[in-house]
């Protein structure tokens, strides 16, 4: 594992724990999956906008069938993710969606790829998922909806395969030219959502200064930075790394929304921090394939 490429990764992830702080500030009328959708848009419209004004080389195979799958994964992921929090809760939604993703790479991984993960990586995730938890532990009794229990894991699988397919993609493309083109289809597939529920909110100042954040910010740069990293880290070990996301929005949740942790939270936080940390001291051991 490259070092350099842990940080992009890691830094990514940060990114993208920005995005529940800005929904914050959205308008009340602006729907999760209507947030989404806009957010796939201006950050694909974006990365586009940035590969054409780049000289590349016109001898390019692409990867068409690769492409179509992660635009496939990626557009998936959004409405699985958004609809599992609002049937099952932000904490529970968010803990299994985000929670199983790095089970679910390693797994498949080690079935199809025929890459084992190492101890390391296991102990890292299973302190950083249990860390989650913690993280987001409630006091009250908690009611798991069946729907929104396969809405998550759909979340789940959909962000772990557009990971391991973008592991394919970046062999073949530069990793801002595959970001780009994944994402601007997947905001075309996720289009028609556009004309089902209202985006009025836009036109506000601080509706039209959310989606710019999530588009450029929290999607465009964060998921550029996350493939360049990619190149240098099993995809198992960069779906983990992913579990900085809601620490990050825990963070700032207490020092930009004023929310206040507990202290079986702050221990989550703690969790999440060692596990990230052990994935970070690799022992130099035997040169392991990159998934």
């Amino acid at each position: 594992m490259k070092k350099g490429s842990f940080f992009l990764v890691l830094f990514g992830a940060m990114l993208w724990g920005t995005t529940g702080t800005a929904q914050f500030f959205a308008p009340e009328n602006a729907h999760p999956i209507a947030i989404g959708t806009m957010r796939l848009a201006v950050g694909g419209s974006v990365l586009f906008l940035l590969v054409i004004f780049q000289k590349r080389d016109k001898s390019i195979q692409w990867p068409v069938k690769a492409i179509l799958m992660a635009a496939v994964a990626m557009a998936a992921y959004q409405p699985l993710f958004f609809s599992a929090v609002s049937v099952t809760g932000v904490a529970i939604g968010t803990v299994i969606a985000i929670g199983s993703a790095p089970i679910l790479t390693g797994l498949i991984e080690l079935l199809v790829y025929k890459r084992r993960p190492d101890r390391q990586w296991w102990l890292a995730t299973v302190l950083s998922i249990i860390g989650c938890i913690l993280l987001f532990a409630t006091d009250g009794n908690i009611q798991l909806d069946p729907l929104g229990f396969l809405m998550a894991i759909g979340a789940g699988v959909a962000f772990s395969c557009y990971t391991l397919i973008n592991k394919q993609i970046i062999l073949k493309l530069p990793s801002e030219m595959a970001v780009a083109v994944v994402f601007s289809l997947s905001a075309l597939f996720l289009s028609p959502l556009l004309f089902v529920f209202d985006v009025s909110w836009v036109l506000q100042f601080n509706g039209a200064m959310v989606v710019l954040h999530l588009g450029i910010i929290a999607t465009a740069l964060a998921y550029l930075l996350f493939v360049k990293g990619l190149m240098g880290v099993r995809a198992s070990v960069a779906v983990t790394l992913s579990l900085a996301e809601p620490l990050t929005a825990a963070m700032l949740g207490v020092l930009v929304v004023g929310e206040v942790l507990t202290l079986t939270a702050i221990i989550g936080v703690f969790f999440i921090f060692l596990g990230l940390t052990i994935l970070f001291y690799t022992p130099k051991k035997r040169s392991v394939p990159l998934s």
